[in-house]
């Protein structure tokens, strides 16, 4: 049977128009997969978390100064026999007292009316500090205040302000990292409420630092901040989150 040509220009139509309409069909398509890939919604969620310090750690620094070394160690020695005998009358367990390593060092004299030292030793100094950790941190308090005792030893020294910590801190900080993606979801929903959306699921997740901080404080650093000076803190976890929109 032959093919006449008005056949063959028919069936060239033909193949033609399906061509474009799968064409489109396609593109169209491809287009509603892009719309829909960029569907998402990126939010910032927050949660903090109220804790108490459950032990504290005071540090005082001290040093001795002396014509000779012996001498200079020898100073050491006795101070940090009353500092122990301190923190031991005050009702500090001995096993709770750290001494540090002492470290040393010669000052040299200067050249009259110069900046520059010449080879001659003037006098040694050396530095050693006491640490002491206790789960009673209200006693570790009251104990602090008393330094001047120590001061009145004619005891050359430096106090450390007094440190708190909480011991389960890893896991206060697991639970405000839940929190902060539970509350990232909630802010998510209420955006997209308004234009009869839902949220799909969650594409990705950043964990931000987190920020230590005293109970009133509003503070934010970019590294974080790790906050010892009080007894009362909080923890701040934000987490950055995007989810897919239906």
């Amino acid at each position: 049977m032959q093919i006449k040509d008005y056949q063959i220009f028919l069936l060239g139509i033909m193949i033609a128009l399906g061509s474009v309409a799968s064409t489109y069909i396609l593109s169209n398509a491809v287009i509603d997969f892009q719309k829909l890939q960029n569907q998402t919604i990126r939010v910032t969620g927050s949660a903090s978390q109220k804790v108490t310090s459950d032990s504290a750690a005071w540090t005082i620094r001290f040093s001795a100064k002396n014509p000779t070394l012996k001498g200079a160690y020898s100073q050491l020695e006795q101070d940090s026999a009353k500092i122990k005998d301190f923190f031991i009358s005050n009702g500090v367990d001995a096993k709770s007292i750290e001494f540090s390593v002492i470290d040393s060092y010669p000052q040299y004299k200067k050249f009259p009316g110069s900046y520059n030292t010449t080879n001659e030793v003037e006098y040694y100094i050396a530095n050693q500090s006491a640490t002491v950790k206790m789960n009673d941190i209200e006693k570790l308090t009251e104990i602090s205040k008393k330094v001047n005792v120590l001061v009145n030893q004619d005891i050359d020294l430096h106090s450390d302000a007094v440190q708190y910590f909480v011991s389960n801190l890893d896991d206060i900080k697991i639970k405000a990292a839940q929190e902060a993606s539970k509350n990232a979801k909630e802010r998510a929903q209420s955006m997209v409420k308004g234009t009869n959306g839902k949220i799909g699921v969650m594409t990705s997740a950043k964990l931000g630092v987190f920020q230590i901080v005293p109970v009133d404080s509003t503070a934010v650093e970019d590294y974080g901040i790790n906050d010892t000076s009080s007894v009362e803190k909080k923890v701040v976890s934000t987490v950055t989150a995007t989810f897919t929109v239906k």
